[in-house]
């Protein structure tokens, strides 16, 4: 009953934006001890960010990854703190190396003609677990905890809206998948 509640607006699509973010909280003075990292976006259209970063890469993955880098001494500071990161199972469909077992730069942002939605979608949610374990190992012991989560098909989100034949599997799909 005496939560306060304050909405601040914060682009994933804009490295500036999520700066700009970081430091209007720093500004604000107040402890993190949760931060959830959920945004995201499946099955879009081939399309570059402002930062010319492939739009799923930097909207899953690489504006999380800024967002906590930056306010990673907020989060000490507000020991214990937790960072949530929603991944997805589809990580176990896909590689980030190349053929010699090395990380492969060219498949986080790929260009147009190299572009398969749902290879950039699983290819993210890579990062994030990778992210999430190594970000863990790094801050557990100052009192910061990680985990990457799957959310489950608990409740229903737009989610897969970009494209029909998404939207017929997310719906074949629901009655086999756990729910409310």
């Amino acid at each position: 009953h005496k939560a306060k509640v304050e909405a601040m607006t914060l682009d994933l699509a804009s490295l500036q934006s999520v700066q700009h973010f970081a430091e209007a909280f720093k500004s604000k003075n107040v402890p993190l001890h949760i931060l959830i990292c959920n945004a995201g976006v499946f099955g879009a259209p081939w399309s570059l960010t402002e930062d010319d970063l492939e739009t799923t890469f930097q909207v899953n993955h690489l504006g999380h990854f800024y967002l906590v880098q930056l306010l990673e001494d907020v989060l000490r500071q507000s020991s214990p703190a937790r960072v949530v990161i929603l991944s997805s199972e589809s990580h176990r469909f896909t590689e980030i190396k190349d053929s010699s077992g090395k990380l492969d730069f060219s498949l986080l942002s790929p260009s147009k003609k190299e572009y398969w939605a749902m290879l950039a979608y699983n290819r993210s949610k890579l990062c994030n677990i990778l992210f999430s374990n190594e970000l863990n190992r790094r801050l557990s012991p100052h009192g910061v905890t990680s985990n990457a989560v799957h959310p489950g098909n608990m409740i229903y989100s737009s989610i897969h809206r970009n494209w029909w034949v998404y939207t017929l599997l997310f719906t074949l799909a629901r009655p086999f998948t756990k729910s409310m």
